[in-house]
């Protein structure tokens, strides 16, 4: 099995089609899985590298249980390692939701390693996570109606067992305050896409987050909320290839 290794810290990856090298990094309780079973593997590797990883305290990778190890410098680490194991020295970045937060956290941490952002449901202003306040993983249901409240999405059954097969302790390690990354816009020169469901609570700062930025586009999902979004892998590869072309052609010309 491929990993990469931070600091002590094992991240495990798979790597996907040939092309230009993408990282897809997925949401909070989730894994790399999710990739593959919306879709998006399917539609993307025939042009793409796709690599894809699991994030620590998830799927496959090591799931410490210190709120401490889930600093976002050492989540954009991870990203690094996993592109140095490859020997790869940028590459185009896709996160959703907590994806989408690292992805902010390498424009912080590690710009030169990223040729573009793609970001779903994820904006870089301050996030309080006081619901998972006395959460620590030890109690499902308390843990469930956190992850609720967080999202603001009511968590169906499948949903629910499926988030039940995390290690609760390390997802609720991971779940700590989120201080805003205001700052680093005005420094942020690579190119940017940013979506999100028009009924995700999120939207409205990640537009503000959008008119901030001098280099992004953002695109409106309409009628989803922050969870259904992410399922359309039919509706938003072609948004997002949209823009990769752009880029090539916008490169190829200069």
């Amino acid at each position: 099995m491929p990993y990469a290794n931070n600091q002590g810290v094992r991240i495990y990856y798979q790597v996907e089609g040939e092309g230009d090298p993408i990282i897809l990094h997925h949401g909070s309780t989730e894994s790399l899985d999710v990739w593959y079973q919306s879709g998006y593997v399917e539609l993307l590797k025939p042009n793409h590298q796709l690599i894809l990883m699991d994030a620590r305290g998830h799927g496959q990778s090591d799931k410490p249980h210190d709120a401490g190890a889930y600093d976002l410098a050492l989540r954009a680490k991870d990203v690094e390692a996993v592109l140095d194991d490859l020997g790869i020295g940028a590459a185009h970045y896709w996160g959703y939701s907590m994806g989408g937060w690292i992805g902010f956290g390498m424009a912080k941490y590690a710009a030169p390693r990223i040729r573009s952002l793609i970001l779903g449901g994820a904006h870089p202003y301050a996030e309080p996570m006081d619901v998972f306040d006395h959460i620590d993983g030890t109690d499902e249901d308390a843990f469930l109606a956190a992850m609720e409240a967080f999202v603001d999405v009511h968590i169906g059954p499948e949903s629910r067992s499926l988030i039940l097969e995390n290690d609760l302790q390390a997802i609720a390690a991971a779940m700590n305050y989120r201080p805003s990354l205001a700052s680093i816009i005005p420094n942020m020169r690579m190119p940017c896409c940013l979506y999100a469901g028009t009924k995700d609570r999120r939207i409205s700062k990640v537009r503000k987050c959008v008119r901030d930025l001098s280099t992004g586009e953002f695109i409106p999902i309409t009628g989803l909320d922050h969870c259904q979004t992410f399922d359309h892998a039919k509706l938003i590869v072609p948004l997002v290839e949209s823009f990769l072309v752009t880029l090539r052609q916008t490169k190829r010309s200069s």
